[in-house]
């Protein structure tokens, strides 16, 4: 007889030979088979905006909305960089726009010395940046909360007035061109490149996400982030595995501001090695959700697009930071685990609930195994014979 507490062994029937034996079937397999309707919604979702981002060029309606487009993507980029640290350790740091701007200042500064092929030049300005995060990241991590934001807002402000005194080699306040990758190509066509190139560096951030998520090196991360004096009790090397985590955070934004350097070809040190930039990082992967793999992303459009929005209309105006801080504020206030998971507790909330056999009288539970197997009290025999 079926209830509603049967396992799958027991639905096969005893005599089963396939069946097997209780205790050793391992772990169970999930109902329903790999295509759940879950995993088929989020399927479906993938599909959907991934179709809608890569056709995102052939619709917009002109060069300043395509260029719009790629503003926003370079911002997707600096965000998910940002929350290989901030996202999976809980480490705030507020002075990320420092490797956006090594990693600009150093693709432009190795085309125009050394002569070196744009893209090259973009992949070793990404390991020198690295190499300069190591000493960085190690006296940063021996200090945790406030005092790490202080840190990092310092080694942002330090590389802002070395590349303002440093006119001889970064330009000083007068900035730093740097020559295109494709001097020939008109620029709607240039914008349109550029932004397959920011989309593709993107998707590769969110493959190393994913896969960190899944590695035994994401959990010990994300121990880190739940309680470090616990994790490191239970053996996790924390010092080691931050180190990490702030190397790959600083080795992807660098990639995003050398992408940037190539396709805007025009570096100002106030705007690269700006605290503000920083903190969109912060206020984009926030407002999405730091804990999921999409929440950057979706902050970096919604919070990209607003400020894209606030310049047009209302010109050089401080209007947008205005802006800026109200929605972070609403963050803060009514979303502090961000959008995706609000929306996903929203969901559960009206959706079925799930009950613990805990909370479930033996009466309860004997009710339900009757519905499941179709009987009821007075057609059991053995009900009537007690």
């Amino acid at each position: 007889m079926r209830n509603a507490s049967d396992t799958e062994t027991v639905q096969r029937g005893p005599k089963d030979p396939k069946a097997p034996k209780a205790g050793a079937e391992g772990p169970a397999a999930p109902r329903g088979g790999w295509l759940t309707l879950g995993r088929g919604i989020r399927l479906v979702a993938f599909v959907a905006c991934a179709a809608l981002i890569l056709s995102f060029p052939e619709m917009a309606p002109n060069p300043y909305v395509l260029s719009a487009g790629v503003v926003v993507a370079s911002y997707a980029c600096t965000a998910t960089a940002w929350n290989f640290m901030g996202g999976f350790t809980g480490y705030i740091s507020l002075g990320h726009a420092a490797f956006f701007g090594l990693g600009a200042y150093g693709t432009g500064l190795l085309i125009r010395d050394l002569s070196m092929p744009s893209f090259l030049a973009w992949l070793v300005a990404g390991a020198i940046v690295v190499l300069i995060a190591i000493p960085v990241g190690i006296a940063a991590l021996r200090v945790r909360g406030a005092s790490f934001v202080i840190v990092s807002i310092s080694f942002v402000l330090i590389l802002l007035l070395v590349s303002q005194a440093w006119k001889g080699f970064t330009g000083g306040s007068n900035g730093l061109v740097v020559p295109r990758p494709f001097p020939d190509m008109l620029r709607p066509e240039h914008h349109r490149v550029f932004f397959y190139l920011f989309v593709a560096l993107l998707a590769a951030m969110l493959l190393v996400w994913w896969l960190i998520d899944r590695s035994r090196f994401g959990t010990g991360l994300k121990a880190v982030r739940e309680d470090e004096d616990k994790a490191q009790a239970l053996g996790v090397p924390t010092r080691n595995y931050k180190l990490v985590a702030y190397l790959i955070s600083a080795f992807f934004t660098g990639l995003a501001g050398g992408m940037y350097a190539l396709w805007f070809g025009d570096l100002d040190p106030i705007f690269q090695f700006s605290i503000l930039l920083g903190s969109y990082m912060v206020l984009m992967a926030l407002l999405g959700g730091v804990r999921h793999l999409y929440g950057p992303l979706l902050g970096a459009v919604i919070v990209g697009s607003a400020l894209e929005y606030f310049k047009l209309e209302f010109g050089d105006t401080q209007l947008h930071l205005v802006a800026t801080a109200v929605l972070l504020g609403i963050v803060v206030l009514f979303t502090p685990d961000g959008l995706i998971p609000a929306a996903r507790d929203l969901v559960r909330r009206f959706g079925p609930q799930d009950s613990s056999i805990r909370e479930i009288t033996a009466a309860e539970l004997l009710e339900r195994n009757r519905e499941a197997a179709g009987d009821t009290p007075e057609g059991d025999p053995k009900e009537e014979e007690r």
